[in-house]
Parts: structure tokens; sequence; C-alpha cells
């Protein structure tokens, strides 16, 4: 890959040439970066469980001695805990309960609340990921197979203004407004313009449960270190800076090759990065 790209102003035209940092011509693992995808998720789960006493908050109990009071000694019922419901005549009738096969009886093997679904990786794996992702945002081959039916609406900017897309002062913008209007600059909003039509209902319980829409992540916007992030909803846009970078970001779903506009200061600020 060039070792020099261009940088462009707000409006599409080339300010200078710069050499790109060797984060850019990394050797892209797509294992490494799978794995410590994963491991971001597994970190990020939310802990889950079942009230401890569940299904244990009855009066019920077995006793089998014979010339006991209340005792199913003789009864031909099984040794189950049992409660008492209602008394017919000089019986009783006794319901199962606590045990797992019993209504209303506790689960045999329930999701614990103290189970740590935390994972954990090397920290030079964790490099390698994030290297081999901002390495794979810059190669078409990557993109292209990220992107495959979206693709061709990122061709004619890829063209004119190679990868990666630099633009100075990128830090200046702070509305949806000014985002939209670089991306019809820099001819990426109909790529955008397509995730939003693109947007499909998930099906099953995941819909009520926040996650009701599925999408495409769309075009990442770095920003440089200790920049405003403007808060901004916009399908298909995602701003962050180039502090909190991962892998989750850079490479969604453990799959490199995210299209990312970078900021001519994110830039300077990635060469001191994983050095």
């Amino acid at each position: 890959m060039d070792k020099n790209v261009s940088i462009y102003d707000k409006e599409g035209n080339k300010i200078k040439d710069i050499e790109l940092p060797t984060h850019f011509s990394f050797k892209v693992r797509e294992d490494i970066v799978w794995k410590a995808f994963r491991v971001y998720m597994f970190n990020s789960r939310q802990p889950y469980g079942t009230f401890k006493e569940a299904g244990l908050q009855s009066s019920a109990w077995t006793y089998k001695r014979r010339h006991r009071y209340r005792s199913s000694y003789g009864r031909g019922i099984s040794r189950d805990p049992r409660a008492v419901i209602a008394r017919v005549g000089g019986g009783f009738i006794w319901v199962a309960r606590v045990v797992p096969h019993a209504v209303k009886g506790r689960r045999a093997h329930p999701p614990k609340a103290e189970k740590d679904w935390s994972r954990k990786i090397n920290k030079k794996e964790k490099i390698i990921a994030i290297l081999s992702a901002i390495s794979g945002s810059a190669d078409p081959y990557f993109l292209s197979n990220r992107y495959t039916r979206s693709f061709e609406y990122l061709k004619d900017s890829i063209n004119r203004y190679g990868l990666p897309l630099i633009i100075s002062n990128l830090e200046e913008l702070n509305r949806a407004k000014d985002y939209r209007t670089l991306l019809e600059k820099f001819n990426l909003f109909s790529f955008v313009n397509y995730i939003k039509l693109n947007k499909k209902q998930r099906a099953g319980k995941g819909k009520l449960r926040g996650r009701r829409v599925k999408k495409n992540r769309g075009i990442l916007f770095v920003l440089s270190s200790g920049a405003n992030v403007p808060s901004i909803s916009m399908d298909g846009v995602e701003i962050v800076s180039i502090d909190n970078i991962n892998v989750d970001k850079l490479a969604p779903g453990g799959k490199v090759g995210r299209y990312i506009v970078w900021s001519e200061k994110a830039i300077e600020d990635l060469r001191k990065l994983y050095i």
C-alpha cells in the first residue's frame, strides 16, 4: 500500500500529502480480531440470574414415620416435600412443592447472577487486533468483503479520494447538518441513505429487549484525542475520539473492513499509540 495519502478540506479540495503511520501497513490477522471481539462482547455482557429463594418459599415438608400426625406413611405417595392445601374429613390433600418436577417448584439449574462472564486476552493480542482492524480499513479488499451489497455506493468516493479518507479540521463539525453536508461533498451520502432504507425488524423476543431493528453500523468518524464528540443521531454514522477506539468500533461483529473517516489530528495522535 502507498505510504503517502492526501488530506482534504471540508469542501473536498486537496490540501497536502502526508506519510501514513505504520499502523495502516500492519498484517491483518482476522482470527485475532474475531477473538478480541468475542472477549469484548463477553466483558460487556450484563450478568443475570434468578431469585435464589424462588420455588423454596413454601411450608412444604415430608415425613414418613408411622403413627405421626400428618405423616405420609402408608399413603402410597413419593417422598416429595408436600404442602397441605385442604382438609377433607379426617385427611389432608397433599400437593408436592419445592422439588424441580413439582408445580411451583424450584428450577433444577437456574442461571446464577454470580456467574462471571468476563474473559481475558493477552495485551499483545489486543493490540494486534486493533492494528489489524486499522490496517484492514484502508484495504479495498476487506471493504468489499464487508460491504457486499453496499460497496457500490462507496466506489466513487474510494476511487476519487483514496483510502483512508483524511479530512482536516473535522473537529469543527458539531451538528448533524454539518455531517450531512460533508457526506454529500465526498459522495458518501448515498451509502448512508442506503443503510437508512435497509433496516430490518428483528424476529423473536429481541424486539422487546432494546434491539428491535437490525442495521449496518455504517461510517465511523475518528476525531483527535480530547475532542468534543457531538451527540448526533444519524443512521449509518458513528463518531468517536481516538482515545475510545476499540475492536467493536473498528471491526463491528469481529469483521475487518469498516469504512473510517479520519481527522488529520487523529492521524497525528495515532502515531503515538500502539508503538
